[in-house]
C-alpha cells in the first residue's frame, strides 16, 4: 500500500509524534509510506529529528505553513497535487487543519490521480476557543465543506468526535475514533536514577514538584498555572516548553510572588526523563484533543491534575488515575494538588493505575492496527 501522510508541521507535540509513530509502524508492515510536512514557525521546536530515528521517509514542503496566506496556501495545494500525480498513493491521510485543507483540496483536483482513500484526522481542532467568533464561524464552514471530500474522518477521542458532530462538521457515522498510540516504554524513563538526576539539575531538592509541558499559548491558560501554584505552599512548578506568552507568564509569576518556585526549561529533547522528577502533573487548558503529555505523565506513574477540557477525560480517569476540575477552577485544581501532596498512598495508587492503563489504551500497535482496518475498509468498497 502506498501511503502519504500530510501534516502542517513537525513541531513538538502530540500530533507530530503520533503521525511519525504511525508512519514507522506502517513501514514495518511493509507499506510504502511518506510523510510530508511544512514550515515550523519561529519560536517552536522541531521534531523532524525523529524521522531519522524512526526511519520514516520525509519530504519538507516549504509552501505549507500554519498561518493563513492565500498565496502560500494555493502554492501548497499545487505542490501536494504534483506529489499525488507523481507518487500516485493509494491513501492520502492528512492531519491538522492546514494540511487537511490543502491536502483534501489537492485530492479533489487530482482527477484520475485522486487516491483511492482520503482520510483526515482531527487531533483536536481550532473550531472552538482559539480564535474570535468571526474566524471560528468561517473555519467551521470550511471544515463542513471539506468533510464531504474525505472518505473518512478520524477523531483522536470521543470528545473530539462529539464536538465535531455538535458543530455540524460531519455526521457521527462518518467519524471514526482512533486514539493515539505511542512507544511509551521507549519514550519514558521513570527510574529513580532519572528522578535524582533531573531534580538535582533543576535544584528541586525534596520539594513537592508539579510538572507541565506544552506551548505557552492562550488556549493552555498558562496564567492559571501560576495562580494554582500560589495556592499550593512549598510546591515547585517545572515548565517544559515555550511560546508567545512566556515573557508575560514570567512577569505574572513575579507579580504573584512565586517566581522563585518556577523553573522554565524551555523546549527540551529529553522530556521523557523529566517525568520521573515530578510528583504530580498539572494541565489548566481550555481545550485539548487528547493531551499526550498527560498520557506520558501517567505512563511514568505520575498522577495528573487537570481541567475537564475536551478529550482530557479520555486520558485521565477522575479519582482513578488523576483528579479533574472545571476549566478555570483554580481553587479546585490547587485543592487536588494539596491532596496529592499530603497523601503518599493516594499518589502512588493513582500513578500505578495510570501507568497500567496508558499501556493498555495507547499502544502504537493498537493505533497502527486500527488505522490499517480503516484503510482496508475504504479500499475494499
Amino acid at each position: 500500500m502506498r501511503i502519504v501522510h500530510g501534516i502542517a508541521r513537525l513541531n513538538v507535540g502530540g500530533a507530530a509524534l503520533s503521525v511519525l509513530e504511525l508512519a514507522a509502524g506502517q513501514q514495518k508492515l511493509g507499506h510504502d509510506v511518506l510523510v510530508v510536512a511544512g514550515m515550523i514557525p519561529p519560536g517552536e521546536a522541531s521534531m523532524e529529528y525523529l524521522t531519522e530515528q524512526l526511519g520514516v521517509s520525509y519530504t519538507h514542503l516549504p509552501e505549507l505553513q500554519r498561518e493563513v496566506s492565500p498565496r502560500r496556501d494555493i502554492a501548497a495545494t499545487r505542490a501536494i497535487l504534483r506529489l499525488l500525480r507523481t507518487r500516485r498513493p493509494d491513501v492520502l491521510h492528512t492531519h491538522t487543519a492546514k494540511a487537511g485543507a490543502t491536502g483534501r483540496v489537492a485530492a479533489l483536483l487530482a482527477g484520475r490521480a485522486r487516491p483511492k482513500a482520503v482520510v483526515h484526522t482531527y487531533h483536536g481542532h481550532v473550531l472552538s476557543g482559539y480564535f474570535d467568533s468571526r474566524r471560528e464561524r468561517a473555519y467551521r464552514l470550511v471544515e463542513r465543506a471539506l468533510a464531504h471530500t474525505a472518505d473518512a474522518l478520524v477523531a483522536v477521542s470521543d470528545e473530539v468526535r462529539d464536538d465535531l458532530v455538535r458543530l455540524r462538521v460531519a455526521p457521527r457515522d462518518k467519524i471514526v475514533v482512533i486514539p493515539y498510540g505511542f512507544d511509551l516504554d521507549g519514550r519514558i524513563d521513570s527510574s529513580s536514577a532519572a528522578r535524582a538526576a533531573k531534580r538535582a539539575e533543576a535544584g528541586l531538592g525534596d520539594a513537592f514538584v508539579i510538572g507541565w509541558a506544552g506551548r505557552l499559548t492562550q488556549i493552555k491558560r498558562p496564567q492559571d498555572l501560576m495562580r494554582v501554584l500560589a495556592l499550593v505552599p512549598g510546591a515547585v512548578l517545572v515548565l517544559a516548553g515555550d511560546g508567545e506568552l512566556r515573557t508575560e507568564v514570567e512577569a505574572f509569576a513575579r507579580t504573584l510572588g512565586v517566581a522563585d518556585r518556577v523553573r522554565f526549561l524551555g523546549y527540551i529533547d529529553d522530556l521523557g526523563s523529566w517525568y520521573a522528577a515530578f510528583d504530580a502533573f498539572l494541565l489548566t487548558s481550555a481545550n485539548e484533543g487528547a493531551p499526550v503529555v498527560a498520557i506520558e505523565a501517567l505512563a511514568a506513574g505520575v498522577p495528573v491534575v487537570a481541567t475537564a477540557a475536551g478529550g482530557t477525560g479520555t486520558v485521565v480517569d477522575d479519582g482513578e488515575t488523576g483528579l479533574l476540575a472545571p476549566i478555570g477552577d483554580v481553587p479546585g485544581l490547587a485543592a487536588h494538588l494539596e491532596r496529592l501532596r499530603d497523601d503518599d498512598d493516594l499518589r502512588t495508587r493513582l500513578g500505578e493505575e495510570g501507568a497500567r492503563r496508558m499501556r493498555e489504551r495507547f499502544s502504537t500497535a493498537r493505533m497502527v492496527a486500527d488505522v490499517e482496518r480503516l484503510y482496508r475498509k475504504i479500499l475494499s468498497t
